[in-house]
């Protein structure tokens, strides 16, 4: 069987009134049933939707509230709302299920980080479905993942998935916005995130950047370097899963055939943590990262940003902005600055702390 990631996201899950689509649910279900029961895959759904949920048991979802107490009461209610209809949807199949809630607070943590995926990989041993979201009762942005594609993309490879499919609003990736350019066309396959493809999502250089397609090439990006493939598709697609599983062209597929794989620490440096800032490396530290497999020292370093404090993850770009690694910093930013460009100075980010893209 395929150790299958489904991630569903809020707009695929909810109707156009902002209710949770029970029928979208139920065929869902039926499809990841059938094919569990045939032996094609072990499925692991990240889901979306509890603050919508809630809000509609609230009677607020016209007037979706904005300040976080309401939110987070709403994503409390809504949680039991959200897995109540994942569980009777599965019980029709004689499946049950089991729920996850994690925050970046969670996985930030290594300790917990491990605990969280061996209770993940126990519920599947016991024939289970695994159904995770964001805690969203507790979760502000300091410590949210996003969209619930980095978590999407963290169990994939905490867990060592065959698939990830994301389920979302859009067909995939395309050349351009679809809905400013009408000559953009629709991506089939990326085996490499290129500058082009970067500008189509909108840009993914930012460290702070968050939504959208932005995350969706962000975890990409991770599971290629992994060896996963992750598949971009319209979630109400007939048969999405069961052809993604098979190989067949659903919207936009992500996969680096060359790519070695992760080592299961370097995946928790990638996505564990929120990224604390970033900085930029010249040429030669660009060149020395990619192809001798060095530490970063800060002689290689041009410029600083954001604000971080030893064993904060960092991104490293290139000088035309370009995401070329992330790492675990040796020392903050105060002391980067005192030693920026300097000869002899201690390494900045060790390459046992270091993921290269």
């Amino acid at each position: 069987m395929k150790r299958v990631v489904i991630k569903i996201g809020s707009s695929t899950l909810c109707d156009e009134e902002g209710r949770i689509d029970h029928a979208f649910i139920d065929r869902l279900v039926r499809e990841i049933a059938d094919l569990r029961r045939d032996g094609q895959i072990e499925p692991i759904i990240v889901t979306s939707g509890s603050i919508a949920a809630g809000l509609e048991v609230l009677g607020q979802e016209a007037d979706r509230p904005d300040d976080m107490p309401t939110l987070q009461a709403a994503a409390a209610c809504g949680q039991v709302a959200l897995i109540d209809a994942y569980a009777s949807a599965f019980a029709e199949h004689d499946i049950r299920i089991g729920q996850v809630l994690i925050t970046r607070a969670t996985t930030a943590d290594r300790d917990a980080y491990l605990h969280a995926r061996e209770t993940m990989g126990r519920l599947l041993e016991m024939g289970l479905v695994p159904v995770i979201n964001e805690n969203d009762t507790i979760a502000v942005d300091e410590i949210r993942f996003g969209d619930n594609d980095t978590l999407a993309a963290m169990v994939a490879t905490a867990l060592s998935a065959d698939l990830v499919v994301v389920l979302s609003d859009i067909e995939g990736l395309y050349t351009a916005d679809p809905h400013v350019d009408e000559d953009a066309t629709l991506l089939d396959s990326v085996s490499e995130l290129s500058a082009d493809i970067e500008a189509s999502a909108g840009g993914v250089g930012s460290w702070s950047g968050s939504g959208g397609m932005v995350t969706k090439i962000a975890a990409a990006r991770v599971l290629m370097a992994a060896g996963i493939p992750m598949v971009l598709c319209e979630g109400h697609r007939k048969d999405a899963i069961r052809d993604a599983v098979a190989g067949k062209n659903v919207g936009t597929t992500f996969f680096d055939e060359e790519a070695a794989g992760l080592h299961a620490r370097k995946s928790w440096i990638a996505l564990g943590s929120q990224v604390k800032g970033r900085v930029v490396c010249d040429d030669g530290a660009c060149k020395a990262l990619r192809e001798t497999g060095s530490s970063l020292l800060p002689v290689g370093i041009t410029q600083v940003e954001g604000e971080f404090s030893e064993g904060d993850p960092v991104d490293l770009v290139d000088v035309r902005g370009r995401l070329i690694g992330r790492g675990l910093a040796r020392y903050g930013t105060a002391r980067l600055q005192e030693v920026l460009g300097s000869q002899g100075a201690p390494e900045f980010v060790h390459r046992d702390d270091l993921l290269v893209f």
